[in-house]
């Protein structure tokens, strides 16, 4: 089975089980991290923003228009790693 690396907000680092097919969203709320996807992961809300490790960010795909539209107003915005944990599988 596939690993994430996670650094929570507080610079905690763990090690979570990924299941395939499941969106890193779902992956991080299985595993109890605080991951808060109000929405549910259907890409309104931008409440599962993370930061994707620049070794990954050309791994995950490319953000939609909606995507970017949502994370662009997030409060940590960075232009070349944030993205929406619900669109990442």
């Amino acid at each position: 089975m596939a690993v994430i690396h996670v650094t929570n907000r507080a610079g905690e680092q763990h090690t979570v089980e990924a299941k395939p097919g499941n969106t890193i969203m779902e992956i991080l709320r299985d595993a109890e991290m605080d991951v808060e996807a109000i929405c549910g992961g259907c890409c309104s809300c931008a409440t599962c923003h993370v930061f994707v490790d620049d070794s990954w960010i050309g791994k995950v795909g490319a953000c939609s228009e909606d995507e970017q539209d949502l994370v662009e107003q997030t409060s940590y915005y960075k232009p070349d790693n944030s993205r929406l944990s619900c669109q990442i599988e």
